[in-house]
């Protein structure tokens, strides 16, 4: 199982120094990726944590990807609704490129109302966009000759590289059609084993209906690192469901050293796992 951790891009932890430090702790230390979230417009009565700082999270990723040599950089997760699809697919291919193929995309609907207000797009539509957004990304990252057609307009997608892993956040049905139909894999908050099994085993039916494996599982959660037995009994049973990839949360952290215990407790959990 790969192991990640999330790093705050928001509040006083994403600052340059906190966040460097934090992502080059996390690779000096053999964690497989880190994780980035995503909010636009936190209004005034709800920025308790992050003082309504948010970093962008494409370049974000970009700017860590020049600061990193082997770390995975994952999105988890950009909300696609927020943005135009030909856009976004750019950006993620050129962090893509240029990370040399570390790009891991979670992707999501959103959630929070007064982003969609700010943005003066439509709620209800989330979802319809979202898979207009997915399908672009699909027919893009695999165009013949890199030639692809928007709009009633013919493009070249340049740069082209490999497509990203596509990780679709969310609870729900819906989630799990969609990751289904575009994902590589489902992309749930949570580390409860019972809650997350029944989900997973439906994820299964789905994919065995569409005659695809079950894809991948990256749960985005807690663990009890204060006992590093009980983490790997916890990741034992995530793993036995079909969880391929956790992604340990690191709480509201301010600075570097308050960061560093989580570093330390993965790993020696992804060392008494080894």
């Amino acid at each position: 199982m790969k192991i990640g951790v999330a790093v705050r891009s928001m509040g006083e932890a994403s600052k340059k120094e906190t966040l460097l430090a934090a992502v080059q702790w996390a690779e000096s230390a053999g964690i497989d990726d880190v994780w980035i979230q995503d909010h636009l417009a936190i209004p005034p009565d709800d920025a308790e944590g992050s003082q309504g700082r948010y970093l962008d999270p494409m370049t974000t990723l970009a700017w860590l990807a020049g600061n990193t040599k082997r770390i995975g950089l994952g999105a988890g997760v950009l909300v696609l609704p927020y943005r135009r699809a030909l856009p976004t697919a750019k950006s993620i291919a050129t962090v893509q490129e240029l990370s040399g193929g570390r790009l891991q995309l979670g992707v999501g609907v959103g959630w929070m109302q007064a982003e969609f207000n700010a943005l003066g797009i439509s709620r209800a539509h989330r979802g319809r966009d979202t898979d207009q957004a997915l399908d672009l990304m699909r027919r893009a990252f695999s165009a013949p000759d890199d030639v692809i057609e928007e709009n009633g307009q013919k493009l070249l997608f340049r740069p082209n590289p490999t497509a990203p892993p596509i990780y679709i956040g969310g609870h729900g049905l819906h989630a799990l059609e969609r990751t289904v139909r575009y994902g590589d894999g489902w992309m749930p908050m949570g580390a409860d084993p019972d809650r997350l099994k029944p989900d997973i085993e439906k994820l299964a039916e789905l994919a065995a209906a569409a005659g695809r494996p079950c894809p991948e599982v990256v749960c985005l959660g807690g663990l009890p690192l204060e006992d590093v037995t009980a983490a790997c009994d916890q990741l034992r049973a995530l793993s036995a469901i079909g969880v391929t990839h956790f992604v340990a949360g690191g709480g509201r952290y301010q600075s570097f050293e308050e960061f560093k215990p989580l570093v330390d407790g993965v790993r020696a959990v992804k060392d008494a796992l080894d």
